[in-house]
């Protein structure tokens, strides 16, 4: 890592901001990680989309690009897109991986043609959100279970309904941040998370992260804005069960063809210690809060380290890197 030549990074931009539901959280992520660069004598810059056009990259004559943006126009594959366009090197999953990762509801098709394991679920797309409809929904899955909108992230709109009544507002809820559903299968259990770094066979999971949170309500609150939830690295998870579960992360991030770093989020059923892939993150939090820079410092690489080794690992789809 201390072999990084710094000022061949050249010129960076971290893109925070944006026009997402995440916004608050990206400028959290965004101002860390500029500190951090800053910090390692890195020439880099803050840059938000929402309140300069993406052109301006390539006329203010930035070299590479820190993604610190979530959501959607984010982490979707969109500004991923464009800095292909501007032939602008970047942090994390390319257009593709990007776009697959956004959408719970595709990554979930995927795993599943791929013999990963996930949650069931049932999708409610806008013409499919009838009372009739949404009543059945626990027919299916079972109670409790989740309701959440497919493209959102940091637990935006998320509801855990319990019972029958609940239902029509979890789904008016979700469908303000989306045009489609997603119902999934509630399993109860233990709420771990694990980051990857690296591209293809070169990829390595990082420490997993357990999670508890308080009567396990890991909403967006909680996340970023309380210290209630307690992160628990190392896991305290027996080795075996660890490794497995670093084993299906890297496999479901090779999967969706991910690269730089991504971060899964499981749940591990209590009643047979089964692993469940709930969603990829190719874009994930750094702010003080967030589980990337946790499981990373648990494994001997400090934030700015983590930071560096990030950006200096920028690419394009097109490089064939």
């Amino acid at each position: 890592m201390s072999s990084i030549n710094v000022k061949a990074l050249g010129k960076v931009a971290v893109l925070m901001g944006g026009t997402s539901a995440e916004r608050d959280v990206s400028l959290m992520s965004g101002e860390g990680v500029l500190q951090a660069l800053q910090s390692q004598g890195v020439n880099a810059h803050a840059f938000d989309p929402a309140k300069q056009d993406l052109v301006e990259l390539k006329k203010q004559g930035f070299d590479r690009c820190f993604i610190a943006l979530h959501g959607r126009h984010g982490e979707d594959g969109t500004v991923q897109g464009a800095l292909e366009l501007l032939g602008i090197p970047y942090t994390g999953s390319g257009v593709m991986a990007s776009s697959i990762a956004m959408d719970k509801v595709m990554t979930k098709r995927i795993w599943l043609a791929e013999g990963l394991p996930t949650p069931r679920y049932v999708v409610l797309p806008a013409n499919r959100q009838s009372r009739e409809d949404v009543r059945a929904v626990p027919d299916e899955l079972g109670l409790p279970l989740f309701v959440k909108p497919p493209h959102e992230g940091s637990s935006i709109g998320v509801s855990k309904v319990s019972g029958y009544s609940e239902m029509a507002d979890a789904v008016a809820l979700a469908a303000k941040y989306d045009h489609e559903v997603l119902c999934e299968e509630f399993i109860d259990g233990d709420e771990v998370t694990c980051p990857v770094l690296g591209q293809g066979a070169n990829a390595v999971a990082l420490p997993v992260v357990r999670i508890a949170a308080p009567e396990g309500d890991y909403d967006y609150q909680n996340k970023y804005f309380t210290d209630v939830v307690k992160y628990h690295v190392p896991s305290g998870l027996p080795e075996a069960e660890e490794r497995e579960i670093q084993r299906i992360v890297v496999e479901a991030y090779r999967t969706l063809n991910c690269r730089g770093w991504g971060r899964a989020d499981l749940m591990i059923r209590k009643s047979d210690r089964k692993p469940y892939l709930l969603e990829m993150n190719t874009s994930p939090g750094m702010t003080s809060h967030s589980l990337v820079p946790k499981s990373a410092a648990a494994n001997g690489m400090p934030y700015e380290q983590l930071c560096l080794h990030l950006i200096a690992n920028a690419s394009l789809d097109s490089s064939k890197t």
